[in-house]
């Protein structure tokens, strides 16, 4: 029996080469989507089941290359079952290196380029009465955090995107997943110069979010000791919140 078709964005390395491992696994066709396609290929022939990975590189911020993949990926292999949105980026942003320029290109990638391939998916999804999509966000997405301006901003957009599209998917039969993960160790992470409580590794991740898309749960957040905390901070009194952010200060 042919397992479902996979389409799967920023899939050349983290988090994404860890969810094409995890569902080419279970038996899906994995259609991988990044620039690189020497990356994509790399990520193929380490998966043991390159047959079933297939690269179609492109940048998803170009909105014609984007909509060609998503034709080729039907071309190929029907139906899309499942779309996870993966690609998006981390970039500081603060008093000090507040660039609207950079903001907007952080912007086309976190989010405007999840519009456009939502844009470009739901009219084949609608005819067919079947689909599910994933949304990649953060916990950033929760609340705002020092030093990370623009990156928040962008993770608390997609989140308002599929709470508010949720009802008309579910109207429709689709299925709306936003993932809200907390530090997860890919090559982004690395980056990074202050301290990450309760990292997980990229495998267990992707393993969360397999998991989570098949319960059916709308907001797959992972680890739980990060979700609860950030949801508490969330949810204070901005007198409150914004003491315990002014301690993050460096």
């Amino acid at each position: 029996m042919k397992g479902p078709t996979v389409w799967i964005t920023g899939a050349s390395r983290g988090l994404g080469a860890a969810l094409v491992h995890e569902y080419v696994t279970k038996g899906a066709e994995v259609f991988m989507t990044a620039r690189s396609a020497a990356d994509l290929r790399k990520v193929a022939l380490n998966s043991g089941y390159p047959e079933r990975c297939h690269p179609l590189p492109a940048d998803v911020t170009n909105d014609s290359e984007l909509k060609s993949a998503i034709e080729r990926v039907r071309e190929l292999g029907g139906n899309i079952d499942i779309a996870i949105l993966n690609a998006g980026t981390y970039a500081k942003s603060g008093m000090d290196n507040l660039d609207v320029g950079a903001m907007r290109d952080l912007f086309e990638l976190n989010v405007f380029s999840v519009a456009a391939a939502l844009q470009y998916l739901l009219p084949g999804w609608c005819k067919s009465g079947t689909g599910t999509c994933v949304i990649v966000g953060s916990v950033a997405g929760d609340v705002g955090l020092p030093y990370a301006a623009t990156y928040s901003a962008s993770k608390s957009a997609l989140r308002r995107l599929a709470e508010s599209l949720y009802p008309e998917f579910a109207r429709q039969g689709l299925n709306l997943h936003l993932v809200s993960p907390g530090f997860v160790d890919t090559p982004l992470t690395t980056r990074n110069d202050f301290p990450m409580p309760f990292m997980v590794s990229a495998a267990r991740a992707a393993h969360e979010i397999a998991h989570g898309v098949e319960r059916g749960t709308f907001d797959i957040r992972f680890p739980a000791r990060m979700s609860w905390l950030i949801r508490l901070i969330a949810a204070l009194p901005y007198h409150l919140k914004f003491a315990i952010t002014k301690r993050m200060l460096r």
